[in-house]
């Protein structure tokens, strides 16, 4: 019995003496990576500040909308029995574009209509008594009041059929189609979205000392990001008059899309021109030098091996260039590329 308990005793101790080798093998293992992985180097690009006589003409960002956007939607209730157009056909205004069942409206304008009638002769015979003096002005004013009631019901019907013609309100092309025929539809059903792309807005934001310099009406090239070798002409149709929650000012451009080059959602960029040629040297950097966007203002300065997070003031924007205006100098290197891997402290490899 006794040479029974020292056996277990001994396999016990050989299990536990595996679980901790295992263990301790597994902690090792751990710590040798987190070492390594702290001498790693990330691999990154770098720029030198600069001080240099930069062209004042700026970029402002931003996406093409279309000069109209029209959610069309049903007037009256009813079955759908024709559908006329299809997803992506051009249309123009007073264009039929579906048909709703219009029995019910044309009973009820044909009602209407007889009504209608009716009053008239009644009006008229009422008139003609008048002079004789067979009936009186009450009488009289009854039944031209009766007659207005008649014409306006009259009106209201007609208006009520020729709603059940779907008609298109503006020209434009059908991006998107709701129904089909046999649909059944009510009063604010939506039927069709159609877009006006024969001309596109860009909205951008401009700083408080870019706006200074757009006028309303400003001639202004336009870039779109899918054509990068290609540039078309806007005119600033709007500038705001306010600045909005982040201080900057919204501004509009109205391009032409003769040859639907553009489709509305594109990204594209607009080009201001100064009006002033500025010849003070300024203190610049690439614009990839910035951690997440230039709007955050942080970017890693490398110093002696090792990427440190720098905080800065910047001021004008010069397209791929942008001004600093505290937080270096001119000979500081800054990191344009790799900076995704990067912590401020982090082991640095310059690559050309």
């Amino acid at each position: 019995m006794r040479k029974i308990i020292y056996t277990i005793v001994a396999i016990a101790l050989i299990v536990w003496a595996g679980f901790t080798l295992a263990g301790n093998k597994a902690k090792q293992e751990a710590e040798t990576a987190i070492v390594a992985q702290k001498n790693i180097s990330v691999a990154v690009r770098i720029d030198t500040v600069k001080t240099e006589i930069v062209k004042t003409d700026y970029r402002a960002n931003g996406n093409f909308i279309p000069l109209q956007d029209l959610k069309l939607s049903s007037e009256r209730g009813g079955q759908v029995v024709k559908v006329l157009v299809h997803e992506g056909a051009k249309v123009s205004i007073g264009q039929t574009l579906a048909v709703i069942k219009p029995d019910l409206y044309s009973v009820e304008l044909e009602t209407a209509e007889a009504a209608y009638q009716t009053a008239q002769k009644d009006a008229e015979r009422f008139e003609s008594a008048f002079q004789t003096g067979g009936v009186t002005q009450q009488q009289l004013d009854q039944a031209r009041l009766q007659l207005q009631s008649a014409k306006a019901r009259f009106n209201q019907a007609k208006i009520n059929l020729g709603d059940t013609y779907v008609k298109a309100t503006i020209n434009g092309v059908v991006n998107k189609k709701h129904i089909e025929p046999g649909t059944v539809v009510g009063p604010g059903t939506p039927l069709f979205d159609i877009v006006n792309v024969s001309k596109l807005k860009l909205k951008v934001n401009a700083s408080e000392n870019q706006v200074a310099t757009i006028r309303t009406g400003d001639q202004v090239a336009i870039k779109a990001g899918v054509y990068p070798d290609k540039e078309f002409k806007g005119k600033v149709v709007f500038v705001a008059a306010m600045a909005d929650e982040s201080l900057n000012f919204p501004v509009e451009v109205e391009v032409l899309n003769n040859n639907d080059d553009i489709r509305a959602g594109m990204y594209g960029s607009v080009i201001f021109s100064s009006k002033e040629e500025n010849k003070t040297p300024v203190t610049t950097i690439s614009r990839n030098a910035f951690v997440g966007s230039v709007s955050n203002n942080e970017v890693f300065v490398a110093t002696d091996g090792i990427a440190r997070l720098t905080k800065i003031v910047t001021g004008r924007n010069f397209g791929d260039k942008v001004e600093v205006l505290e937080g270096l100098k001119a000979g500081d290197i800054v990191i344009t590329s790799g900076i995704i891997n990067l912590e401020d402290g982090a082991k640095i490899n310059i690559v050309k």
